[in-house]
């Protein structure tokens, strides 16, 4: 039986949920939903964690042979991500090879999607945190396109903007096809995955 540790990108609070920067914590919330399971706060963990098992192909499956999934919306900023990932972790007994990390990519178009293997942290502070506490960057990444902001704006400011009225229903399909993509990626593979959802 594997552990596996799906880690949303974010940051907490009402304030952010809906932020370009919180599709992370989107997606796995979406995989808590399918799962029927719920977060709690494990003391001392500094993240909200649901916990659920894969099998037969699905979250919330049964059976001896069934896989641990952590699903995780860490409770600090971005910038210290890794912190509860390293926690979490290490107190699971989570091989880094084991971790997936769902997030924000300015690089691709709202709508696309890549999954990856190592790699830098192109900028991602969230990203950056968590090579820093697991010394090193051998983790799955789940990337979702959030678009680059237009004209002037600051990439910060951008990301820290809420997702338009207009683009909810698009965002939906988004964050479902993502949590999609986490679930092939836990039954089938990095390849499955990628040649099923990399666009």
């Amino acid at each position: 039986m594997t552990t596996w540790l799906v880690v949303g990108l974010g940051n907490p609070g009402p304030t952010y949920a809906m932020n370009r920067h919180n599709v992370g914590f989107m997606v796995v919330d979406e995989l808590a939903r399918r799962a029927s399971a719920t977060f709690a706060a494990p003391r001392g963990m500094r993240a909200d964690v649901a916990t659920t098992r894969y099998a037969a192909g699905t979250l919330g499956g049964l059976g001896a042979d069934a896989d641990k999934v952590l699903l995780v919306k860490p409770r600090t900023f971005m910038n210290d991500t890794g912190a509860a990932v390293q926690k979490l972790s290490a107190f699971h007994g989570v091989d880094p090879a084991h971790v997936v990390a769902v997030h924000d990519e300015l690089d691709l178009d709202p709508g696309r999607l890549r999954l990856k293997v190592g790699g830098g942290d192109n900028g991602h502070n969230g990203l950056k945190s968590i090579r820093a506490h697991l010394r090193t960057g051998d983790f799955a990444r789940v990337r979702v396109g959030v678009g680059r902001p237009p004209g002037r704006m600051e990439v910060q400011a951008f990301l820290l903007s809420d997702f338009a009225a207009g683009q909810r229903a698009d965002l939906a399909v988004d964050v479902s096809r993502a949590a999609d993509a986490v679930e092939v990626l836990l039954g089938s593979g990095l390849v499955e995955a990628q040649n099923r959802f990399n666009c």
